[in-house]
């Protein structure tokens, strides 16, 4: 048995040899049009492998440039209610990993004048990483029993509580609590009317817990809306929440970009497949008497047509190759030119560019093929 199959292994090697040599003779001796076909194929796997590559880094940059944006789900209490005291800790345990939550618990107290002001607890540390759009002059520092008690005082709100920017008073129920204030906030929405403290100072002076409690998780919009049903279990009576404006706005910018940049890999590759069809046909009317031998010899039809789909997914794979290389360095430059950022090269293209630059040929080759199952091999060699 090990001798047999040894023997057809032998046999078949020459084969295979005179399959390649014969492969390689055919781009040699026609060296114009294997390089016309090869440009055709390294442009179009080049201007997908940069597509791809910066739609994909791109929407990556974009998803963690929205982030910076704030929120895009929000969970909170039902009027009348609390959250449970372990939501904080249920809502972590939900979401994926990297996802950001900060804890806002509210209450409305009066100044020493007798006017209502919006009173904030929450995560300083976690809030500058949420909002970092947020405009503030200074947030305040954990450190010194003095700063034990500093607020983040909002622009308008500061003229109520704080003209001078002095230290002031604030009471609830009956309980007093005495603020410095560290910074001042500025956002041009319902912030700027509100005054901030840490949450555990805030929880201490009001008995309060957080009401509403802030999440930025990546994703598409459908993922978003996976992970707001994912929530909703554990917290059925809470109000989980897109902040539509974050969603539905990444949505639309992603979605363009997507069309954009897909519509363009489309036409340039259909540019290139033309002409490949164009450089593929003239190739089998210029080896037509070539062929005409192969058949007079006792060539089959598949043989041959097996040949010139072998050529054609040839130049295919190089033409992926070669435009893969030119397409990472057009996507690097690109982004630095226009995003002022590097895009890294996305190995994981390379197999869908590989097996699009040899299907498109493939297809390219379909006409071509049936020219060949027409050639009669005695009329051409009379030269008819």
């Amino acid at each position: 048995m090990n001798f047999e199959l040894a023997k057809q292994r032998r046999s078949a090697a020459p084969h295979r040899s005179m399959f390649l040599r014969m492969l390689i003779r055919a781009a040699v001796l026609r060296r114009g049009r294997a390089a016309a076909a090869l440009l055709a194929m390294v442009v179009a796997a080049g201007v997908t492998t940069a597509i791809l590559n910066l739609y994909v880094d791109t929407q990556t940059k974009l998803r963690e440039q929205f982030r910076n944006y704030g929120a895009n789900i929000v969970v909170v209490a039902r009027e009348g209610e609390g959250l449970p005291a372990d939501a904080l800790q249920m809502v972590r345990a939900t979401l994926p990993g990297g996802s950001l939550t900060v804890p806002f618990g509210y209450a409305v107290a009066r100044t020493s004048d007798g006017r209502s002001i919006v009173v904030s607890g929450t995560d300083f540390d976690k809030v500058r990483k949420l909002d970092s759009w947020w405009s503030v002059t200074a947030w305040p520092q954990k450190g010194a029993e003095s700063e034990a008690n500093a607020a983040l005082v909002g622009i308008r709100a500061a003229k109520v509580v704080t003209p001078q920017g002095r230290p002031f008073d604030l009471s609830f129920k009956g309980r007093k609590i005495h603020l410095a204030p560290a910074g001042t906030l500025k956002t041009g929405a319902a912030e700027d009317n509100r005054v901030y403290l840490s949450l555990s100072d805030f929880e201490s002076w009001t008995g309060l817990q957080p009401s509403t409690i802030e999440i930025a998780v990546s994703g598409s919009a459908q993922e978003v809306n996976s992970t707001i049903r994912d929530l909703q279990r554990p917290l059925p009576l809470a109000d989980v929440r897109p902040v539509r404006q974050i969603v539905e706005g990444e949505a639309r910018v992603l979605g363009k970009m997507r069309s954009t940049l897909l519509a363009s890999a489309v036409l340039i590759i259909l540019t290139a497949a033309l002409c490949l069809l164009a450089t593929l046909t003239g190739w089998v009317f210029d080896r037509r008497r070539d062929f005409a031998i192969m058949k007079a010899l006792g060539a089959s039809a598949a043989l041959i047509n097996g040949f010139f789909a072998a050529e054609a997914a040839a130049l295919g794979a190089v033409g992926s190759v070669l435009g893969f290389a030119l397409g990472v360095g057009a996507a690097t430059w690109i982004g630095r030119a226009n995003f002022h950022a590097p895009v890294a090269p996305r190995l994981s293209v390379f197999p869908v560019v590989l097996a699009g630059s040899i299907l498109v040929a493939l297809l390219a080759a379909i006409v071509p093929i049936s020219l060949l199952q027409r050639f009669q091999p005695a009329n051409i060699l009379r030269g008819e």
